[in-house]
Parts: structure tokens; C-alpha cells; sequence
């Protein structure tokens, strides 16, 4: 049995490809432990790991309602602060570990983890393509590199860098990287690799879902997809997560707006889902065979490019989120009534369920601690 530290942060679409891992290892038989935010451990505890959380990580939350700067400059503290790194080290110090598992956006904490030679991999839970571009190159890494830190360079030097996506759709990352990939297709619930195509259905139903982290204008822009969606014949799901209060909202008598709803019990009924972009989302409709409609809300990361990765690819469409209610209508009938959307988005589920994510990174890590013996 081996000791796995897996170290992460509290930013929504990051957490669930790290939980999935680390439970199909304990499956496995493996030890597994978190290292994160405190608000972070009722879930962990509640998942079944033990957990440990840093001294100060910082005021930052995913949910925080802050002003831009003041959140801008939270986000930037806790992913290039060293104090994370050095609260990883002490729990290696006190907890002996064979493997930590770093959030590729934690740039402290995989400095640390070098100088202190441990055996450690990296963890990418996008598309690589806009954790390079968006993140690399953006202002997190330029805050890293003043701050003495290297981004790729840190990635290069891991013993593994795990890439939880459909490499089909990460262009032009692989092969001109510097930074040696391992995809592993993504990290999914199991009843959405068992997904069937759904039975045709006289009203479609259609699940509108954003982001689960706060960002300005998130709820104008759900208003919208309602107003816009109101007088179709379609029955609309609603989740407003924990940002968005439902009450904020307006809804048309065709809709339904719940809080939370367990997104791989609902889409196998769906036929269309309206998102932000956000990879978790995007990549369990897909492996529902569904095609989408995304609208960006927060054009700092990973949502402009995956839009454009499943526009191309012909799965769904995607328009500013400053779209009018009209326009995106007129969007949402168009892929309705597509059927080459939805056999693109069928072919590109077959490919997410046969990477088989979970697994995949699960033996990759197990690999990298008992490596097959050379004949």
C-alpha cells in the first residue's frame, strides 16, 4: 500500500477530476489524503479521506462575492504564495508519503515539492492549451515569475504530468509542449461512462448549468438563457450552484430552477445542454452524447478556448455572453434542430468513454510508484 498526498484548492471544476482519482485508489487499496482550503473539508471527510488543511492560504473562496481586484489579487496569493508549499512539506514531514499529486495551478506548492525532492506529479484538469496560454502566460505567470517561480519549468521537472481531458480536443498543445503529456481522457462519474442515446422525446429537455464559482454577472447572464428559452417548447433544468442565489432569478412557467442536481442522474433525459464553458460540465454532456450552447462568463481561463474547441468540432455553438435573449434563442433552436450536432457530440462521447479517465490516471500514478521491471 502506498501513501498518496493529493494537494488541490477550493476552485470548483479542479476538485472533482482529484476526488475521482483519488477514490479509484483507494479502491485500489492505496492510502490517499488531502491537502487543501479548510472549507474544503466537510466534502473530503465526507468522501472518505483524511485531511489536513493550510495554515493561511489566504481570503480567497470560490464563492466570495469580492470586487474584481480584490478577488484578482486573492486568486494570484494563493496560487503563487509560497506559505502553501511549506505547509505541504511539514505534512510530508509529518506524515510519511510516497506520491503527492499537485493542482497544476499551484505553483508554490510544486516549488516546494521540488526543493524538497519529492516524488510528485502534476495534475491538469483542462485543457492544457489554456493552462498554458491562460495561466502560463497570463498574469498568474507572470506573478510566479517575479515571484522566482517557472510555471512550465516546474510542470517539465514533475515525475508525471496528468492531462484529464479528450486530447482530440486540446490544439495545438501536444506535441510541440516542451512539457511531457500523459492524457488520460477525462475524470467522469461512472453512470456517464455507461451512457446510452437517449429515447426521442416530444418536448426536449434542456439543462442550463454555469459555473459553480462566483463571477460578476453570472446571474444577467442565466436571466438571459431564461428569457431566451421561455417561450420554446422545451422544458428547461436550471442549477444556479452555490454562487447564485435561485431567487435572483425570474423563471418562465416552462422552467425549473434547483440549486444543485446530480448532473449524471439528469442528462441521460436531456437533449440539449446551455453552459459557461467550464470543462467538468462540457465534458460530462459530451460523454452524454450531448451537444451544447456556451456562452463565456469568464474569459480569464479555460471557457473561451473549450467553447471554440466544441465549435469546431462541430458539437454545439458558441456566442459572447453579452448575446442578446433573441440571439441566443435563435442559437438554441439552431443546435436543437441540428442532427450533425448531435452525431459530432455522440462520436466525441465515444472517444470520452473509451479513455476510461479514472482508471487511466489511477494506473498512471500507481505505474510511477512501481514502475514494471525492464527485460
Amino acid at each position: 500500500m502506498s501513501r498518496i498526498l493529493f494537494v488541490t484548492w477550493d476552485g470548483g471544476g479542479n476538485v472533482a477530476p482529484a476526488v475521482g482519482i483519488a477514490q479509484e485508489l483507494l479502491h485500489r487499496g492505496e492510502e490517499v489524503r488531502f491537502l487543501g482550503q479548510e472549507q474544503q473539508r466537510e466534502a473530503l471527510e465526507r468522501a472518505g479521506f483524511a485531511f489536513a488543511s493550510y495554515r493561511k492560504p489566504g481570503p480567497w473562496t470560490a464563492t466570495g462575492k469580492r470586487g474584481a481586484v480584490t478577488n484578482a489579487i486573492g486568486f494570484l496569493r494563493l496560487l503563487t504564495g509560497r506559505g502553501l508549499g511549506r505547509d505541504l512539506v511539514e505534512e510530508v514531514k509529518k506524515t510519511p508519503t510516497d506520491l503527492v499529486v499537485i493542482d497544476c495551478l499551484l505553483f508554490g506548492a510544486l516549488n516546494s515539492a521540488a526543493r524538497a525532492g519529492l516524488r510528485r506529479a502534476v495534475l491538469v484538469h483542462s485543457l492544457y492549451t489554456a493552462v498554458d496560454r491562460k495561466m502560463a502566460s497570463g498574469a498568474p505567470g507572470a506573478v510566479a515569475r517575479i515571484s522566482g517561480l517557472r510555471p512550465r519549468k516546474l510542470w517539465a521537472e514533475a515525475d508525471l504530468v496528468i492531462v484529464a481531458t479528450l486530447e482530440e480536443l486540446d490544439r495545438p498543445a501536444h506535441p510541440k509542449s516542451a512539457v511531457p503529456l500523459s492524457y488520460t481522457g477525462p475524470v467522469l462519474p461512472e453512470l456517464a461512462r455507461h451512457r446510452t442515446s437517449p429515447a426521442a422525446s416530444a418536448t426536449p429537455t434542456i439543462l442550463v448549468s454555469f459555473s459553480t464559482t462566483y463571477v460578476a454577472g453570472q446571474a444577467q447572464v442565466l436571466q438571459k438563457v431564461l428569457d431566451a428559452v421561455g417561450d420554446l417548447p422545451v422544458r428547461v433544468l436550471l442549477t444556479t450552484g452555490p454562487a447564485v442565489e435561485p431567487d435572483e432569478l425570474r423563471a418562465p412557467a416552462n422552467a425549473e430552477l434547483h440549486r444543485y442536481l446530480p448532473h449524471a442522474e439528469v442528462m441521460p433525459t436531456v437533449s440539449l445542454v446551455v453552459g459557461h464553458g467550464g470543462h467538468s460540465t462540457t465534458m460530462l454532456a459530451l460523454a452524454h452524447d450531448l451537444p451544447l450552447v456556451i456562452l463565456p462568463i469568464n474569459l480569464m481561463f479555460d471557457q473561451v478556448l473549450i467553447g471554440r474547441a466544441i465549435e469546431e468540432e462541430r458539437a454545439g455553438a458558441t456566442l459572447p455572453s453579452s448575446s442578446a435573449p433573441a440571439e441566443i434563442r435563435t442559437v438554441i433552436e439552431r443546435v436543437l434542430a441540428d442532427d450533425s450536432c448531435r452525431r459530432e457530440a455522440q462520436r466525441l462521447g465515444k472517444a470520452i468513454r473509451a479513455t476510461q479517465g479514472t482508471e487511466t490516471a489511477a494506473q498512471l500514478l500507481q505505474s510511477l510508484m512501481f514502475p514494471t521491471p525492464s527485460r
